[in-house]
């Protein structure tokens, strides 16, 4: 089986620490190995899943699509691939025939997959989004009660 490595951290300090990338492909390899999966291409992001719109990850959905012998995608677990709901649409499973490995979650999905495998990969969808959306309201109390305190509201440095 031919697949592709998809391996993701959210900000540029996390890439420059020099750990989350190198310890996810790592640990992707050595999956592969052990699975007996070829992989064909490894696709790495810096960018916040937050949003659609991420370059690498489109670059990944036209790369499946030009290359229809490869139809499994290996990554680390849900929040690593995407956070948002579009993104999870654009890997259309049971349309696309597409099958993605969540290695650390050991969850395999495909359009053979059972309903109630779909429906606990959805709720990982969620929840990852729901972390976003949860962060975005915690970082706006804390600086509106930042302002009310008399400090200036200003992103942490």
């Amino acid at each position: 089986m031919k697949a592709i490595i998809y391996v993701r951290v959210s900000t540029r300090e996390q890439a420059e620490g020099g750990f989350s990338i190198e310890a996810q492909q790592k640990f992707l390899r050595a999956y592969a190995l052990e699975h007996g999966i070829e992989v064909a291409r490894e696709f790495v992001e810096v960018e916040s899943a937050k949003a659609a719109g991420r370059p690498v990850f489109a670059e990944m959905v036209v790369f499946l699509r030009q290359h229809s012998s490869i139809k499994t995608i290996l990554c680390e677990k849900t929040d690593r691939l995407y956070r948002n709901f579009r993104d999870y649409v654009a890997l259309d499973v049971d349309q696309q025939d597409l099958t993605v490995i969540l290695a650390k979650e050991g969850e395999t999905i495909s359009r053979d997959s059972k309903s109630h495998q779909k429906l606990v990969h959805g709720l990982k969808v969620l929840l990852a989004k729901n972390y976003i959306d949860n962060l975005k309201e915690e970082t706006g109390k804390g600086l509106r009660e930042k302002a009310e305190q008399g400090e200036f509201p200003s992103k942490a440095p």
